[in-house]
């Protein structure tokens, strides 16, 4: 990959701080020449709501921001929910290293190309999304995303109005950067008549979604109550810096629910416990959104983790702040 290259040399002058998605002038009086600069102020992340029923915005402000008080994950959450017209961000604009949520990613560009060729998917095409999405299978990831291609994919990105997304270079798929903004406008894309992909298409998503395997049924699904249908999809993967990256996105439909949320985490010393910073958050909006419903007993509990990372990236290769 190519890094971004920072310049550390010493300035006279602050340099513009970027915060949280939205860029902060730092003001200052003049130094002396000899004094040292003075820190660039940064804005403190805060859980922004709004909703069309009354009430709901300021609850969840306060459940969500009380699910992440004393965590030490970086953590970044964007919510809709169709039904109440709600809406919830949380250093939204901030990127991420994909781990394997990008996998949904995969799938849309996958299935945007049998549309462009006005052609189903190959019975290879079935087998290999089926693996990638329901068994977070990597050899299947890697083989459709060197079918694919960049120009394809950052195509599909496009059109799906992924702005923030880069996708990972060198093969290096997991080390797509991703925001929880983008990753909202994917299950969107799923879960809405648009022209990036035809109804049928759609539907074979959110299918495979809905059978992702027990044991990486975790994250967002926490506390989503029997009446809903989960299609979810985790990544997971480990690094010198910023710790493990433990992310979950996930939509909840039927029986008049219709919503979705990506909660993405890093500065994670386990896997376990950036596992449990995404689902104390997705505990509060699933009893927010469904006040007076009772947790499905499925996602009442967190299935035993590997603790292992879900792929290998050579730890040498560049990084991104």
């Amino acid at each position: 990959m190519h890094p971004h290259l920072i310049s550390r040399s010493a300035r006279r002058v602050l340099p513009v701080a970027l915060a949280t998605g939205s860029l902060v002038s730092v003001l200052t009086a003049a130094a002396p020449a000899e004094a040292a600069p003075s820190p660039a102020v940064t804005a403190t992340p805060q859980v922004v709501c709004t909703s069309d029923k009354e009430g709901l915005a300021s609850r969840l402000t306060k459940d969500i921001t009380t699910a992440l008080h004393g965590r030490r994950s970086t953590t970044a959450i964007a919510l809709y929910d169709r039904t109440t017209g709600t809406k919830c961000t949380f250093n939204a604009a901030k990127k991420y290293d994909s781990a394997s949520v990008v996998k949904v990613t995969v799938l849309g560009t996958l299935l945007r190309q049998a549309m462009d060729e006005h052609r189903h998917l190959t019975s290879r095409e079935v087998r290999l999304s089926k693996a990638m999405i329901t068994k977070s299978d990597n050899d299947a990831t890697t083989s459709l995303w060197k079918q694919l291609g960049m120009t394809r994919i950052k195509r599909f990105l496009q059109l799906a109005g992924m702005t923030q997304t880069v996708p990972g270079t060198d093969g290096y798929w997991g080390l797509t950067q991703i925001t929880a903004t983008d990753e909202l406008k994917l299950l969107s894309v799923l879960t809405s008549s648009n022209t990036v992909l035809t109804s049928n298409s759609r539907a074979y998503a959110r299918d495979l979604m809905s059978q992702v395997v027990a044991s990486q049924r975790w994250g967002v699904p926490a506390g989503a109550p029997s009446s809903v249908t989960v299609h979810v999809k985790n990544g997971w993967l480990p690094r010198s810096t910023h710790g493990w990256r433990v992310h979950s996105i996930g939509a909840f439909t039927g029986n008049g629910h219709d919503y979705a949320m990506a909660v993405l985490t890093h500065d994670n010393s386990t896997m376990d416990y950036g596992v449990a910073t995404i689902q104390a958050v997705a505990r509060a909006v699933h009893r927010d959104l469904n006040p007076g419903e009772r947790a499905d007993a499925r996602y009442a509990t967190t299935p035993p983790l590997p603790n292992t990372p879900d792929e290998v990236i050579p730890d040498d290769l560049p990084r991104r702040p």
